[in-house]
């Protein structure tokens, strides 16, 4: 059995084909934990959503911020962009179903291997959350998704306020809040203001902001945290830190992590992938 972690597909699904290609993936004996943003921006979303529906549990999803995205266009709360390529899930046959299974995905996971914990989410975690804080935080939002009021959060999800978590934070603020953190953070200062507009590698972090995971004394620094999301960073392995997304849609790569068993250590394993689209 192997587990394998994997950056951001975005509708690249000959990719993400070529990639299970590439390390013999069976579904009946091996796990897959693909990091968010499994959908939009390349040319098959759809065909991405049907093969992971099809691996069952042998694919473990979290959700990025453009998987909110389709979402959100699916009930109305936000306007195709020109650069999205949702149509064929939102026109296709099947459209309900492939949006259910998306409303079952998770938002982070944490997973024990070998002793090491890996704590799992699609962009980052604020300094101030633990492991455990961000798990459940993750499943206040985990319950909304899966809940009757989804639509009424949709239409009110995309803000960058409020840009600092307190605990006292409630409604609409507080999933906002943890959404923004989980599937859209790259820098933010000491505190634990999040910022937004810069989307350039780590080296570009705004005056008195840094990279979320360089904060001195962020509470997550005793576990791995692996995340995707950052294309502009690329590859990044250390004893706490996994960055997988290597930019596939933008002509990069599409990036697996293989986690060491035994005396093996962990193996990236990449493919070139196509350009699907330009950035800027």
């Amino acid at each position: 059995m192997a587990l394998y972690l994997i950056g951001d597909v975005q509708g690249c699904d000959s990719a993400l084909q070529g990639l299970l290609d590439k390390i013999s993936f069976s579904p009946s004996r091996d796990t897959l934990y693909l990091l968010g943003d499994l959908v939009n921006r390349g040319p098959d979303s759809a065909g991405v959503l049907r093969r992971l529906m099809g691996f069952g549990t042998s694919a473990q999803c979290l959700l990025g911020n453009h998987d909110l995205h389709l979402l959100a266009a699916s009930v109305g709360a936000r306007r195709p962009s020109r650069k999205d390529t949702l149509t064929n899930v939102l026109q296709a046959p099947d459209r309900e179903a492939m949006l259910a299974w998306l409303r079952q995905q998770n938002m982070a996971f944490l997973l024990e291997h070998q002793n090491q914990s890996i704590l799992m989410v699609h962009a980052g975690v604020l300094p101030g959350w633990t492991a455990t804080q961000t798990l459940a935080l993750a499943a206040e939002f985990e319950a909304m998704l899966r809940g009757p009021n989804l639509s009424d959060f949709l239409h009110q999800m995309y803000g960058n306020t409020p840009a600092q978590w307190h605990d006292g934070l409630q409604g609409m603020d507080r999933l906002r809040m943890i959404v923004n953190a989980l599937t859209r953070l790259r820098f933010c200062t000491a505190e634990g203001v999040m910022e937004f507009d810069t989307s350039d590698g780590a080296h570009a972090a705004p005056s008195g902001y840094l990279p979320w995971f360089e904060v001195p004394g962020r509470k997550t620094a005793g576990v791995t945290v692996a995340f995707g999301h950052w294309s502009t960073l690329g590859w990044l392995g250390r004893d706490d830190l996994f960055a997988l997304d290597s930019g596939c849609v933008w002509g990069g790569c599409l990036s697996a992590l293989k986690l060491g068993t035994g005396t093996a250590a962990h193996e990236l394993i990449q493919v070139r992938c196509e350009q699907a689209q330009k950035p800027g």
